[in-house]
Order: structure tokens, then C-alpha cells, then sequence
């Protein structure tokens, strides 16, 4: 599994989300986390540098994955950041490694299959290996990739990977003590109901009758599933509160 690191201080890892690599999902952010920080950057299985594996993609397996990194790194806990797939992921990580997660950040992402509209399920449904050939995805994937031959492979994984339906479980989510800040766009495919609920779990939607609660939800406005990741100083502004 291909990993970076830059910068120095309180670790935090970084999980990119589906068909991306390290650059394309955190080249703006990495110059500014690691001013301060250490940042863990990884690549899953057959995405940029990591090679290709007939190994089945699973979250549970890529987590697992994650967890063998810091282990290596002898990282015992840090910050864990992920966007879309590597949300998932994060999430995962998060209930079956608890320790290793000190704070949790979730962008554009969510926990179970149920979590996205159903026009996001629903749109894999239909994909062939050659679909991404003529796009971005393709030159990145051309540009790094150990072994270029194993591109609609890697592609057919990945649009079976996202055909099998996954939940992590309601009442895993609920007995997360880490502080979770979760970051959506508006219009990002995200079911807002569902993300309510997660919101809920996780002790937040009170009133300020209350107490506030640790974990925190950010809706950023007229943004969409790829355009919220762009948003660099949005994006940052809520890490540097959270992560403080």
C-alpha cells in the first residue's frame, strides 16, 4: 500500500475517495495540514501507485489495510480524514480500531449503502469496464499506476465493489466516543435525512438549551459530490476549528 508524509507533529491520515489518488484528492490541502501537522497520505488497493490485486474490495479489508500502515509507521492513534470511498473506510476504521482514531473527519461520505440517494446507488448499476477510458481518471491512473495493463480490471473491482451494499451498523456509530465532524455539500448525493440521523447518533441536532455537542456537522452550500472537495479554504477553516 503507497503512502506519503509530510510535515511534522500530531499525525492525521488522509483516505481518498473512489478512482482518485493522492494529488487529485488532497494536493490543495497537504501544503497547509502539514505546516502544523504530519500528514499520512495513503493510496488503496490498485488505486494510484498501490498495485492492482484480485483481492475482493471490501471496507472492512481497506481498513484493515489502513490500520497494517499505522502500524508500520508505529502511529498508535491519529486524526483520520476521509472523503467519499475513504470515508467509508474511515468509518470502518473508527469501529474496529477505536484506539487508533483520535478525532474522525467524514467528507461527503457516508457509513451504509442507504446513505446516498438513490440515484447515487443506482448509477454504477450500468457501468462497463470502458466507461472512464476517455477521462481524468484514465490519465491519472496512466500517469502513476505500477502496471497501466490492469486499468478495466481495476475498473470492473471497483463498479463491484459498489454494487454490493454495506452498512457499519447504527448502533456502531452510536458508541463512537471519538468527536466526528462530518462535511457535506448540499446537492453532493448525500440522502440529508440520513445524514441527520447520523448527525443524531453521534449526539448532535440539540438545541442551545443544551449542551453542545463534540461532534459537528458542516453543509456547505451550492456545492456537489466533486465540487465540495475543491473548496480548499472552506474545507480547511472547519479542520483547523475541529482539529485544534
Amino acid at each position: 500500500m503507497y503512502y506519503e508524509v509530510y510535515g511534522k507533529g500530531e499525525p492525521i491520515v488522509l483516505l481518498h475517495g473512489a478512482f482518485y489518488n493522492i494529488s487529485m484528492n488532497w494536493g490543495e490541502l497537504i501544503p497547509e495540514l502539514s505546516k502544523t501537522r504530519k500528514v499520512i497520505a495513503l493510496e488503496f488497493q490498485g488505486h494510484g501507485h498501490s498495485p492492482f490485486s484480485d483481492r475482493k474490495l471490501d471496507i472492512v479489508t481497506l481498513a484493515s489495510d489502513v490500520e497494517g500502515v499505522m502500524k508500520y509507521l508505529k502511529i498508535d492513534s491519529a486524526d483520520v480524514a476521509g472523503f467519499s470511498m475513504g470515508g467509508s473506510v474511515a468509518y470502518q476504521l473508527a469501529i474496529q480500531s477505536p484506539k487508533r482514531v483520535r478525532k474522525l473527519v467524514i467528507i461527503s461520505s457516508t457509513y451504509k449503502t442507504s446513505g446516498w440517494l438513490p440515484t447515487v446507488n443506482g448509477a454504477f448499476k450500468n457501468f462497463k469496464p470502458d466507461f472512464f477510458d476517455n477521462t481524468p481518471l484514465k490519465a491519472a491512473y496512466d500517469s502513476i499506476a505500477p502496471d497501466k495493463t490492469k486499468w478495466r480490471k481495476f475498473v470492473q473491482q471497483m463498479i463491484d465493489f459498489a454494487g454490493v451494499p454495506f452498512d457499519c451498523g447504527d448502533a456502531n456509530i452510536a458508541k463512537m466516543t471519538m468527536p466526528v465532524l462530518l462535511i457535506s455539500g448540499d446537492n453532493d448525493g448525500l440522502d440529508k435525512i440520513e445524514l441527520m440521523k447520523t448527525y443524531q447518533l453521534l449526539g448532535g441536532g440539540v438545541s442551545d438549551l443544551e449542551s453542545m455537542p463534540k461532534s459537528h456537522l458542516a453543509v456547505v452550500p451550492s456545492q456537489g459530490h466533486v465540487s465540495l472537495m475543491m473548496q480548499t479554504k472552506v474545507i480547511l477553516n472547519y479542520l483547523d476549528a475541529f482539529l485544534k
